[in-house]
C-alpha cells in the first residue's frame, strides 16, 4: 500500500482546492491533493464550467501572493461598474437604473472577471510544475481517520496519506466533510440558473449588469472580446421549470427571448459554446472544523449566484485558513489553527448567508409590493453615499 506523507491533504480538485494547494506550496507547507474527476480545461468538453467569476480585490491579493495572478490576469477583464437595472412584466419594462462605480472605493477596479473553466486550466498548468504538491486527479477520498495528532486518509485506488491537516475543497456534497461528522442546513428556492457566453453588438464597456425581474437577476459580465466581437458571460436565474424551458430551446427561440430579457442592452446576443444549468441553494455547515479537518468552499457554504460572493467567499476561506496554519506551522492541523480559522470566518459566512437568501428572495418575486420594496432598495442603497460605499466595502469582503 502507497502511503503519501504530507503536512496538508486537499479533498477536491476544483478552483477552491487547487488556490488552497497553491497557496499552502507557496508558505511552505507540502501538499496532497486528491479528486476523482480530471480536470477539465476546455469549453467544448462534457463537464466544462461554463460560469465565470469576477475575483474582487481580495481574490487578486491571494493570487498574487503565491504567483498565480501573473498566469490569470490575461484571460481577464477588469470590472470597472456595476449597473443594476431594475424591470417588472413581459416584455420587461425598465423602472430605474442605477451605476456603481468602482472609482468610489480607489483606483482599482471591483474586480477581474474569468471563465471558470480557463481558471482550473491555468491553475492546473501551475499545479504540474510546482514544488511541493502532488496532485491526485482520478484519485478521491475513501475514508478518514481523524486523530489527535494526525489524520490517516484512505483513497479509492488503495493508497493512503497521512497528514496534518485535512481540507475539504470537495463541494456541496463533500465526502470529508461528510465522514468528519459535520452536518449542514439547507435551503432550497425552487430555482436554477443558466450559465453560458455570448458575443453582442454593443461594447459592455467594463460594466457588469444585474437586469432583475421574476425569477431572479440576468447578469452580464464583462469577457474579453472572442472572435474580434464584444462578448460576456451571462448568469440567467428563473424558477426550475422556466430555466429547464430555456436550457432546451433552439438557439434562435433562445436568442431572441435572451434579447427581451436582457432589454436589449447590448444589442443583440449570439450564444457561443454551450449552456449549462446549476441550481440554486443556499447552504452552510453548521461548524468549520471537526478534530483535524476543515471545511473551505462549497463544502462550507453555497450561495445563490449573487454579487459575486460565491467563490470570492471560498477564496476568504482559504486565506484565513492558511494564516491562522502559518502561526503554527509545525503543526498546520492543531486545535488553535481550526479555532482560530472557524472564529475568523463563521460570522462572515453566516453573515453573507443571511443577505443573500433576503436579497434573493426579493430579487425573485414577482409580487407587486416585493418588486416596489425592491425599488425602494435600490434607491436608498445608491443614493445614500455612506450606505452605497459601506454595501460596496463589504462586497469585496474582509480585508
Amino acid at each position: 500500500m502507497q502511503t503519501h506523507e504530507a503536512d496538508i491533504f486537499i479533498s477536491g480538485g476544483g478552483i477552491a482546492g487547487q488556490v488552497a494547494a497553491a497557496v499552502f506550496a507557496a508558505r511552505g507547507f507540502s501538499v496532497v491533493m486528491a479528486d476523482p474527476v480530471p480536470p477539465v480545461t476546455e469549453a467544448d468538453l462534457d463537464g466544462s464550467d461554463l460560469r465565470s467569476t469576477a475575483f474582487l480585490r481580495p481574490a487578486r491579493e491571494l493570487f498574487q501572493a503565491c504567483g498565480l495572478w501573473p498566469l490569470l490576469e490575461p484571460h481577464s477583464m477588469p470590472l470597472d461598474s456595476l449597473a443594476v437595472i431594475d424591470t417588472t412584466g413581459w416584455p420587461p419594462v425598465v423602472r430605474d437604473r442605477r451605476t456603481f462605480a468602482a472609482a468610489d472605493m480607489g483606483d482599482e477596479p471591483f474586480g477581474w472577471n474569468l471563465m471558470n473553466w480557463v481558471v482550473r486550466r491555468e491553475l492546473w498548468g501551475y499545479l504540474k510544475d510546482a514544488p511541493g504538491i502532488t496532485a491526485l486527479y482520478g484519485t478521491g477520498f475513501r475514508s478518514l481517520v481523524n486523530r489527535t495528532g494526525e489524520v490517516i486518509i484512505g483513497l479509492d485506488n488503495g493508497a493512503r496519506v497521512r497528514a496534518k491537516l485535512a481540507i475539504a475543497a470537495d463541494g456541496k456534497f463533500s465526502p470529508l466533510r461528510e465522514a468528519a461528522g459535520i452536518e449542514v442546513h439547507t435551503t432550497r428556492y425552487g430555482q436554477k440558473s443558466l450559465a453560458f457566453t455570448v458575443t453582442h453588438d454593443l461594447p459592455h464597456g467594463n460594466i457588469s449588469t444585474e437586469i432583475y425581474n421574476e425569477g431572479g437577476p440576468f447578469t452580464i459580465v464583462p469577457l474579453p472580446d472572442i472572435d474580434g466581437q464584444p462578448a460576456s458571460a451571462i448568469v440567467w436565474m428563473n424558477f426550475g421549470p422556466r430555466a429547464m424551458e430555456l436550457m432546451e430551446m433552439d438557439v434562435a427561440a433562445f436568442e431572441e427571448v435572451m434579447f427581451i430579457r436582457s432589454t436589449g442592452l447590448l444589442g443583440r446576443m449570439h450564444l457561443k459554446g454551450h449552456r449549462s444549468i446549476w441550481p440554486i441553494i443556499t447552504q452552510t455547515a453548521k461548524q468549520l472544523a471537526e478534530g483535524r479537518v476543515a471545511v473551505v468552499a462549497e463544502a462550507a457554504h453555497a450561495l445563490p449566484p449573487i454579487g459575486a460572493q460565491g467563490l470570492n467567499t471560498s477564496l476568504n476561506d482559504i486565506s484565513a485558513l492558511v494564516d491562522a496554519a502559518l502561526k503554527s506551522a509545525a503543526d498546520p492541523g492543531a486545535p488553535s489553527v481550526l479555532s482560530a480559522y472557524e472564529a475568523a470566518r463563521k460570522p462572515d459566512i453566516a453573515a453573507r448567508a443571511r443577505v443573500i437568501d433576503a436579497f434573493n428572495r426579493v430579487a425573485r418575486s414577482g409580487e407587486a409590493v416585493v418588486q416596489a420594496l425592491r425599488l425602494v432598495g435600490l434607491k436608498a442603497v445608491h443614493d445614500i453615499q455612506p450606505v452605497r460605499k459601506g454595501v460596496m466595502r463589504a462586497g469585496l469582503g474582509p480585508r
